[in-house]
C-alpha cells in the first residue's frame, strides 16, 4: 500500500526536489520509505515517486520497480491477491523476478500482454507504468475505485498522484469547477470524474489513461475502460436455484476474505453491530489459525454505539476484541477530515471511520471492513423506499402537474412538501433522486448562479454515465447508481481518506469482482424480502452470526452530530455559517442559512445533514483560499 505521484512533461523542467514534495504530501499514506525514477529523453521528462507503507515483501519490495532489461517502470498503490499465481506463470513464460512483492508482477503482465493483462487482477490498485520503448504512461485504476488516481494533463504534459494535494503542490491551475460544486450540493460528494478545480479530474474506476509523447498534439491522451459493474438482475428467474445462489455466495464470499488475509504485518478488522462487519470477521475466524484482531467504537450518547452487539460476535469467535468509546474534539477533527479530503465532502460518518482507523491503527497495520454489502446486495432503506414510490407511477400527468404547484406554493416548513415535489417528477428516475436531493431547500438556501439546474433531469443527463439505458427498472437503475456513483464517489474515498490519513491499509472482500459479478446475477426478489434488505446474504452466512445481530434494524455509522451542533459545536458551527467570510462568497442566502440553524437550535427540525455539508463548504474554501495564487480572482471565474 503506497501513495504515488509522478508526471510527464513534454516541456518545462522538473526534477528529484518537484518530485519529492509531490510525495511528501502524501507522507501519511506511505510513512515506511519512499522511492524515484527521473528519467529525461526525446520527447519529455519523466518522474515517478512513491511513499510506501510495507505490507507484503517487506525487505525487497521497494518502488520504483523495473522489468529486467529497465525499460519498463512502476509505481503502484494497493494490492493484488492473486499476483502469486501471476507470477508462476509470468516465471514459466520466461520472466525473472528480482523480488517477492505483487508490484513487480505488474512490469511483467504488462510487457506480455499491455492493457489487456489489467483484466487479470483481482485486488485494489492504482498504478503507472512508464514504458521508455514507446514514451508512454499508462495509468490504471481498480474497478470499484477504491484506490484514488487524479491527473492533469495540460499543455506542458501529464501529472498524477494519489491525492489532489500532489497535484496542488506541482502547481496546477486552481481555478473552480462551477459544476463539481453543483453535484456536491446535491449529492453530499463530488463524483468521479470531476473535481473542484476544472483542470485535474479523477480517473475512472475500471479505466485506464495513457499519455504518448509522440502522438499529434490533440491526441496525447488515449483513455479506456477494462471493466464495468454488470447491471443488477431484475428477472424474476435466475440460472441458479436459491439453494445454489447461497452456496455460491457463501464460497465466493469466504474466497474473498481468504485473499485479503494476505500480510507479512499484523492484520485485523473493524467491527461493528451490522450484518456485514460481523459476517466477514466470522469468515475471517473460520479461516484463521490465529485469534482475529477485532476493533470497535461507540459514542456515550443513546442509540450511538453498537458495542453490545458487536462483542457479542467477538465472544463467539473469541477475537482479540478491543474496544474504545470515544469522547472526539469535534471541533479539531472537522479540520483534520477537510485536509485529509482535499475537496468538499459532506458525509458525516467520515468522523466515526477516522476514529476507528486512528484506535486500529495503533495495533495493526492493515484492517479489513463490510463496506460494499449494502450496495451489492440492496442492505439500504432506500430501496425499499424505491419500491413504494412505484405507485407514483400511475399517478396521471395532469394531477403531477396540480401537486407539483401545491408543493411549489407550501411554505419551506410544511410538512409533506419534499414528498409532494418528489411524486409530482415525471419519472421513477427523476423521483429517486429528489428524494435525496430536495430542489425546494436549493432554491431557498443558495443564490441563483450557484443553486443547481432546477430542471429535474439535471442530473440524469449530467451522471449518464452511471445508469443504465432509458427503460431500466427503477430499482434496478437505484441499485445501480449506488453501486457506482454513491460507492465510489462517497463510501470509497471515505474509507481511504480516513484510513490513510492514519496509515491504514483497509480492504473491503464484499468489493470483490467476483463476488460483484455473483450479485449482479442475484434477482432482486431475493435480495428484498419481507421488508428486509440482504435477505438471500443473511440466508448464506446469517447462521455463523449470534442470533440476536439478525434482528436488529438497519443503522449506519453514525455520529451524534445532531446534539453536538446544540453542544459541544454549536459556537463553532454558528461562527462559521454566520461569518463574513462565508457569506460574502454569495453562495448562500444569509436570512435561509439563519433559518436552518434556528430550526436546529431550538430542535424544531434536525438539519444536522444540511448544516454539515455548508460547514464543510466553508472550511474547504477557507483550504483554498490559502493554496489559490488568487482566490478572488479564481472564484470570480467560476462564478462568471
Amino acid at each position: 500500500m503506497c501513495g504515488i505521484a509522478g508526471y510527464f512533461l513534454q516541456s518545462g523542467s522538473a526534477g528529484v526536489a518537484d518530485l519529492r514534495a509531490m510525495c511528501d504530501q502524501i507522507r501519511h499514506r506511505g510513512p515506511d520509505d519512499h522511492g524515484y525514477r527521473i528519467e529525461h529523453g526525446p520527447g519529455g521528462n519523466i518522474g515517478l515517486g512513491t511513499r510506501r507503507l510495507s505490507i507484503v515483501d517487506l525487505a525487497t519490495g521497494r518502488q520504483p520497480i523495473h522489468n529486467e532489461d529497465g525499460t519498463v517502470w512502476v509505481v503502484f498503490n494497493g494490492e493484488i491477491y492473486n499476483y502469486r499465481e501471476l507470477r508462476a506463470a509470468l516465471i514459466r513464460r520466461g520472466h525473472h523476478f528480482r523480488t517477492n512483492s505483487d508490484t513487480e508482477v505488474l512490469v511483467h503482465l504488462y510487457e506480455d500482454e499491455g492493457v489487456n493483462g489489467i483484466e487479470r487482477l483481482r485486488g485494489m490498485f492504482a498504478y503507472a507504468i512508464w514504458d521508455s520503448r514507446d514514451r508512454s504512461l499508462l495509468l490504471v485504476r481498480d474497478r470499484f475505485g477504491k484506490k484514488p488516481l487524479y491527473y492533469a494533463a495540460l499543455p506542458e504534459g501529464l501529472y498524477f498522484g494519489s491525492e489532489l494535494k500532489c497535484l496542488r503542490d506541482a502547481g496546477i491551475p486552481l481555478e473552480l469547477d462551477r459544476q463539481a460544486l453543483h453535484l456536491y450540493f446535491l449529492l453530499n460528494y463530488i463524483p468521479d470524474p470531476w473535481t473542484p478545480y476544472l483542470a485535474i479530474r479523477k480517473l475512472p474506476p475500471g479505466g485506464w489513461l495513457r499519455y504518448r509523447a509522440d502522438a499529434g498534439t490533440a491526441d496525447h491522451v488515449e483513455e479506456g475502460r477494462y471493466w464495468k459493474l454488470p447491471a443488477p438482475a431484475d428477472r424474476a428467474h435466475s440460472e441458479l436455484s436459491e439453494t445454489e445462489a447461497h452456496e455460491s455466495v457463501r464460497k465466493t464470499f469466504d474466497q474473498a476474505v481468504k485473499m485479503r488475509l494476505m500480510s507479512d504485518v499484523p492484520l485485523g478488522a473493524f467491527l461493528s453491530g451490522g450484518i456485514d462487519s460481523t459476517s466477514v470477521v466470522a469468515s475471517m475466524a473460520l479461516q484463521s489459525p490465529h485469534p482475529v484482531k477485532t476493533f470497535s467504537i461507540g459514542f456515550t450518547e443513546p442509540g450511538f454505539s453498537e458495542l453490545p452487539l458487536a462483542a457479542a460476535l467477538a465472544r463467539k469467535y473469541h477475537t482479540e476484541h478491543r474496544e474504545l468509546m470515544v469522547h472526539p474534539d469535534a471541533v479539531e477533527l472537522a479540520g483534520k477530515l477537510v485536509r485529509h479530503f482535499d475537496e468538499p465532502f459532506g458525509d458525516s460518518s467520515a468522523i466515526p471511520t477516522y476514529l476507528i482507523s486512528e484506535f486500529a491503527a495503533q495495533h495493526v497495520k492493515v484492517a479489513l471492513t463490510g463496506d460494499g454489502g449494502d450496495e451489492l446486495f440492496a442492505g439500504y432503506g432506500s430501496f425499499l423506499q424505491v419500491q413504494r414510490l412505484r405507485r407514483a407511477d400511475h399517478v396521471p400527468s395532469v394531477v403531477r402537474a396540480i401537486v407539483s404547484r401545491v408543493a411549489d406554493v407550501l411554505p419551506y416548513s410544511a410538512y409533506g412538501k419534499n414528498y409532494l415535489r418528489m411524486i409530482s417528477r415525471p419519472s421513477a428516475l427523476e423521483r429517486y433522486f429528489e428524494s435525496a436531493s430536495p430542489h425546494y431547500l436549493f432554491e431557498r438556501l443558495l443564490a441563483p448562479e450557484w443553486a443547481p439546474p432546477a430542471d429535474a433531469a439535471f442530473l440524469t443527463r449530467t451522471l449518464a454515465h452511471f445508469l443504465l439505458p432509458e427503460g431500466t427498472d427503477i430499482l434496478t437503475q437505484a441499485m445501480y447508481f449506488e453501486s457506482t456513483a454513491k460507492l465510489t464517489g462517497d463510501m470509497l474515498v471515505k474509507v481511504d481518506r480516513m484510513s490513510m490519513a492514519n496509515s491504514l491499509e483497509v480492504r473491503c472482500p464484499l468489493l470483490d469482482h467476483e463476488l460483484a459479478e455473483l450479485a449482479s446475477r442475484i434477482p432482486h426478489a431475493w435480495k428484498l424480502r419481507n421488508n428486509r434488505g440482504k435477505d438471500v446474504f443473511i440466508r448464506a452466512v446469517g447462521h455463523r452470526l449470534p442470533p440476536a445481530l439478525l434482528n436488529q434494524p438497519k443503522r449506519g455509522f453514525g455520529v451524534p452530530l445532531a446534539l453536538w451542533f446544540r453542544g459541544p459545536m454549536r459556537s463553532f458551527l454558528f461562527d462559521h455559517l454566520t461569518s463574513r467570510s462565508f457569506l460574502d462568497r454569495g453562495m448562500v442566502s444569509p436570512r435561509f442559512v439563519g433559518e436552518l440553524l434556528e430550526e436546529h437550535d431550538r430542535g424544531r427540525r434536525n438539519n444536522h445533514d444540511h448544516l454539515w455539508k455548508l460547514l464543510m463548504l466553508e472550511l474547504w474554501f477557507r483550504e483554498f483560499d490559502q493554496h489559490a495564487a488568487s482566490s478572488a480572482s479564481a472564484f470570480a471565474k467560476c462564478a462568471v
